[in-house]
């Protein structure tokens, strides 16, 4: 698979099979990752990769948290602006509204929220989860140094034919995560990110990007 077809063929897969990844793949995912770019080579991010039993009861916990109304621990950095206006207010709404349709949740539904949660929190039954983390005392830069990780680490999923979805939801289970992975006082979990082979016969999302031409300016070309 090539670069282009890896990128394009990247989606926010909410469906996975319980078929087992095995560790051989995550480890030479995880190895190539290592040289996504860092400002200043500090390559601030500290993964942790649940699978199997300990996973299992991840999952039970947050989906017992989320079942049960719980609002989730306080946030230590917001999902989105306060306040979103247009386009982006326009783009999020029109994805919301095509995500939930596809998992049949109704937008009306008056238990729409905790459909919703208990679905990311049984990470759409992916059988690993990967846990990505910051030091507290990094910085917006070394935060975004994440997110090119993190896209270096979901097109090379894509490259040994395994899906994945960014869930930033997992920061409102953060200390039961922590808990889990046993992650350093010191460290500030940034979102799990969800991998597995896809499960057959569901709905295949894909929502709609904004034109080249409404992000990107050309100047003296």
């Amino acid at each position: 698979m090539d670069v282009y077809e890896a990128v394009d063929s990247r989606r926010a897969v909410r469906a996975f099979s319980d078929e087992p990844v095995p560790k051989e793949v995550l480890e030479r995912v995880l190895a190539a990752a290592t040289r996504a770019p860092s400002s200043g080579n500090l390559q601030p991010w500290r993964v942790y990769v649940v699978t199997g039993e300990p996973l299992a009861e991840l999952k039970g916990r947050a989906t017992a948290r989320a079942l049960a109304g719980d609002p989730g621990d306080e946030r230590e950095y917001p999902m989105y602006p306060a306040e979103l206006t247009s386009p982006y207010l326009d783009r999020f709404s029109a994805a919301a509204a095509q995500r939930y349709s596809a998992l049949g949740i109704e937008r009306d539904a008056p238990d729409r929220p905790t459909k919703i949660a208990a679905l990311n929190s049984e990470a759409f039954g992916a059988p690993v989860v990967l846990f990505c983390y910051l030091d507290r005392t990094m910085g917006p830069g070394q935060w975004g140094d994440a997110g090119m990780y993190l896209q270096t680490v979901m097109l090379l999923l894509r490259a040994e034919g395994l899906h994945s979805c960014p869930q930033v939801m997992w920061t409102m289970y953060r200390k039961t995560v922590g808990q889990t992975v046993g992650a350093e006082d010191g460290l500030a979990l940034y979102c799990g990110v969800a991998v597995g082979f896809e499960r057959e016969g569901v709905p295949r999302l894909r929502t709609g990007r904004a034109g080249m031409t409404e992000t990107v300016s050309f100047i003296g070309v």
